[in-house]
């Protein structure tokens, strides 16, 4: 893996194991020569993990769509910012430019963002592993719901392996480097 996409919240969340994990999966990024490809805001637990990979010597590329630049402040150490139109955009680059993506706790944005990177997955678009970094238990309920579809008969087995859960950062890059 040379470059992985983070998906998070702009926001810190109510548990600072949040921001916590997101510094340690910067750190980790950095140690193991990954690349960071993010939404380049210098907010929430997507601020946390950009700086845990700069502070640690490693390379961020941040996508920001334009008309998220005064909710989402643009990071201003960022070792390449591109500014782009559209979410729509802002996805299909992170995409292209990544071969990991892991999403930490966020928003509604964070879960269409990682489904999306998944769906691609499944369908054989991209050869990228996709991890959910379960933080605190954030990522429980949707994991106990996959378990549930695949009950149900909506998943398979196949699929249901490659959607990878760790509550550790340092665990979840190794499980996706395999």
């Amino acid at each position: 893996m040379k470059r992985c996409a983070v998906f998070c919240g702009s926001r810190a969340g109510r548990h600072p194991e949040y921001t916590n994990s997101a510094r340690v999966l910067g750190k980790a990024l950095a140690e193991r020569n990954i690349e960071l490809v993010y939404g380049g805001a210098s907010v929430g637990i997507m601020a946390a993990v950009a700086d845990g990979v700069l502070e640690n010597g490693g390379r961020v590329i941040g996508i920001l769509p334009e008309f998220l630049g005064s909710r989402e402040i643009a990071h201003q150490k960022l070792t390449e910012l591109h500014i782009v139109k559209t979410m729509r955009e802002r996805k299909q680059m992170i995409s292209d430019l990544s071969d990991g993506f892991i999403a930490m706790p966020g928003g509604i944005g964070t879960m269409e963002e990682y489904f999306e990177m998944l769906t691609q997955e499944v369908l054989g678009q991209h050869k990228g592993k996709n991890g959910l970094l379960n933080i605190n238990g954030y990522y429980s309920p949707l994991v106990s719901f996959f378990d549930h579809m695949k009950e149900q008969g909506f998943l398979d087995d196949e699929v249901r392996r490659k959607i990878v859960v760790e509550e550790d950062p340092v665990l979840m890059i190794e499980r996706l480097m395999e």
